[in-house]
This record gives structure tokens, sequence and C-alpha cells, in this order.
């Protein structure tokens, strides 16, 4: 699943020693630029995501997965993202090359 939004805030690292070995988690909130903005929390974990790269406000678009788990009767469900990229922001949408109005292509030969 893949999500775009704003980032507004990077929590603080967690980290921790489990049976399979040492774990990194953190997460981070964004909001998204819908007719009715929602907050949404991710987790990443481990070194998958480098969160050091983006700035609070910059938009992102994220690449998550959904996971549920059951603990003690109760469903606590994730949202654990996998990839965070800064989409290309381009003032003009790019044209339909199928179309008859598309501009003709140019390139750098004389001839």
């Amino acid at each position: 699943m893949e999500i775009t939004g704003n980032l507004i805030h990077i929590l603080p690292a967690q980290t921790g020693q489990g049976k399979n070995g040492p774990w990194k988690k953190q997460e981070f909130v964004i909001e998204t630029t819908d007719t009715y903005p929602k907050k949404v929390c991710l987790a990443a974990w481990g070194d998958k995501v480098d969160l050091a790269k983006y700035k609070t406000g910059q938009s992102i678009k994220v690449s998550f997965d959904v996971e549920s788990r059951e603990y003690n009767g109760k469903w606590y469900t994730d949202l654990k993202a996998y990839n965070v990229t800064a989409p290309q922001n381009s003032t003009s949408p790019a044209p339909d090359e199928s179309s008859d109005f598309a501009p003709e292509q140019q390139d750098d030969l004389p001839f």
C-alpha cells in the first residue's frame, strides 16, 4: 500500500533486545493532503528507512504493509513502512504522448 502526505513529526528511535536479537523502530507521522486531511502514524523497523534525510513539512510518499496481531484478547495493528521517497514536484502535468496535441520531442541532433 502507499500513502502520500506531509511529514509532520519524527518520534525518537526505540531499540530493544528480542528473542531474535536486537531491534530498532522509529515511528513518524504524516498528514494526508486530501479534502479531509488525516494524520497517520507509521513505523520504520530496522535500517530499511532513513528518516534523517527528510525534514518536517516535506511531502513524502510511503510504501507500507499493514499487519495485525492479537495479545491478551485485544488486536493491535501496525503500519510498517519499507520505503519512503520524496515525490517529484512538477509544475505542469506531462502531456499524453498519444495525444495529437503533444509537443514534438526535441533532440540534440543537428539534422
